[in-house]
């Protein structure tokens, strides 16, 4: 077989283990065997659609079936696939799949009304619908049928670009994070080495497959070892529990807010878990106290750290680690390096703060289209730059403390203040905004704007929030907004967002987080204080 990437694997785990579950959806199961006819189908039509070696195919839509077989299929011809957030906005969306260069978009129904609300882009030659195609346009599954079974080989290397994940920049542009299928590979090594990943393995898919961990955490590496994926559409409490007392789930992973609200249930305490063999979290530090819940209850939870650009795994807290290191984010994986350093690059000493610098077979090769970018976040010996700020203890492992961007996690998400803020600023009555996050007992985080309005204008937080509404995701939108006469600043003339997220929260009535349809809304007084330059 001359495809050395991910497209080969269908047809490999077909001929080793064709009569195994690969996936089980709804109330489909679906075969290795079968996998390998769909994906091999599917990928003929794309290939009559134009699809070859390094263009790149989108997927807009909740965790599916079909999300896993257009990404194989993509990777069969060694095409480049780029999962899409389906939580953004139509023009989010527009942006990343005219910087992709997309030529193929496959969506699900809950996206219809965004694919609708895009722009003409011209690149986009093929547009496909899971349900209720408009006009012109094929339905997934007759689509996939009427595709030639005969199998496709075409060579594919494995330092080739498999992935495209759009994770938001520091300015505000989303920059396309490029993972090669040799990132991939080894990601997925590392992690059936910290997990003993086997293959009577079933594991829960309960977080989003467009993020880089629950793609390359759980269903890769499940997959790679011939086990069985349970793919949930969207996250539920209690169908996570029926789900795993049905298929006797063994392993899920999922981020802070899902593993709160699971134990936060009234199933907690009678449900059958027996079958739980391990859960892991990543995407923001997990409180201690939660990771206690679960110990207490019998069940083995580890903590990892990574990045996007790092496939994700960058350290991992192995299960005979759990207990003792409890709140740690582990040390590195085996197949990485980690370092944690000051500003000038030197290693800190034990218990001191820096920031985390990670190499190996696992970094992205850089930003698609953006050399500058890919330039900023590399230092010498092409160690990447997570900006992340963590500590090391006297035995190596990780505790992660803060983040140098300004960057905050919302339910698992991440949300970048500059991209918010950019969008606040086209809104005529603004002048100057600052946006900080601040904690939340059901997210973790969420957004607080500092909006400083024009001469003469009176904006109010209900209809800023309305203004971001058909422009960001709504995980995106601040909760909290404050109409304020002025911004902190240093010397130098850079707002403190320090100072910011540190006041007082106002009182307000209960809102249910990022998703929710009402806005704590307060006046505060102006900010007038004074710092020297030196700050």
């Amino acid at each position: 077989m001359r495809n050395a990437g991910l497209g080969g694997w269908p047809a490999r785990r077909a001929q080793m283990s064709p009569n195994r579950t690969a996936f089980v959806f709804a109330d489909r199961s679906i075969s290795y065997a079968q996998v390998h006819e769909r994906t091999t189908r599917l990928a003929s039509r794309l290939r009559e659609a134009g699809v070859r070696g390094g263009d790149r195919v989108a997927y807009l839509g909740p965790n599916h079936v079909a999300f896993a077989e257009t990404m194989f299929a993509t990777h069969v011809l060694g095409a480049i696939f780029v999962p899409l957030n389906f939580r953004l906005a139509a023009p989010e969306i527009a942006y990343m799949l005219e910087d992709s260069g997309a030529s193929v978009l496959i969506y699900g129904p809950e996206c219809a009304a965004v694919v609708r609300g895009l722009p003409a882009l011209p690149g986009l030659r093929r547009v496909v619908a899971l349900e209720s195609p408009a006009p012109g346009e094929p339905e997934f599954e007759s689509w996939l049928s009427q595709g030639d079974p005969t199998p496709i080989d075409v060579p594919v290397s494995q330092d080739d670009v498999a992935l495209i994940l759009y994770t938001s920049g520091t300015t505000g542009r989303p920059k396309g994070a490029m993972l090669s299928h040799a990132n991939l590979v080894w990601n997925c090594v590392n992690v059936m080495i910290g997990v003993d990943v086997t293959s009577t393995e079933v594991t829960l898919i309960s977080a989003p497959l467009f993020h880089v961990a629950a793609l390359n955490q759980t269903l890769l590496p499940t997959f790679l070892k011939g086990a069985t994926s349970v793919i949930m559409p969207s996250w539920d409490v209690d169908l996570c529990y029926d789900l795993i007392e049905k298929h006797h789930v063994t392993w899920m992973f999922g981020v802070t807010a899902m593993f709160a609200a699971f134990a936060r249930s009234p199933r907690w305490a009678g449900a059958d878990l027996s079958s739980l063999r391990t859960l892991m979290s990543g995407g923001a530090a997990v409180p201690v106290l939660l990771i206690r819940t679960y110990q207490e209850r019998g069940l083995v939870f580890c903590q990892g750290y990574g990045l996007t650009e790092t496939s994700p795994g960058a350290t991992f807290l192995e299960a005979g680690e759990s207990v003792r290191k409890v709140g740690s984010a582990g040390v590195p994986v085996f197949f990485a390096n980690v370092r944690v350093v000051r500003p000038d690059l030197t290693p800190v000493t034990a218990g001191e703060p820096g920031e985390v610098l990670i190499q190996g077979p696992n970094v992205t090769p850089g930003y698609w289209r953006d050399p500058e970018a890919t330039a900023a976040a590399t230092a010498e010996g092409g160690w990447f730059r997570s900006g992340d700020i963590a500590t090391v203890d006297d035995e190596g492992h990780l505790y992660i403390v803060d983040r140098v961007k300004d960057m905050y996690i919302s339910g698992g998400e991440n949300v970048y203040p500059a991209e918010v803020e950019g969008v606040l600023f086209e809104h005529p009555a603004v002048a100057e905004v600052a946006v900080v996050g601040v904690p939340d007992q059901k997210w973790g985080e969420v957004g607080r704007a500092f909006v400083v309005p024009r001469e003469g204008a009176a904006p109010t937080p209900a209809n800023l929030r309305e203004f971001l509404s058909s422009r960001l995701a709504k995980y995106k939108i601040p909760v909290y907004v404050d109409i304020v006469g002025a911004l902190p600043r240093t010397g130098s003339g850079k707002i403190r967002k320090s100072d910011l997220r540190g006041r007082p929260l106002p009182v307000a009535g209960p809102v249910a987080g990022p998703v929710a349809e009402s806005v704590a809304e307060s006046v505060t007084e102006s900010v007038t204080e004074s710092v020297t330059p030196e700050e």
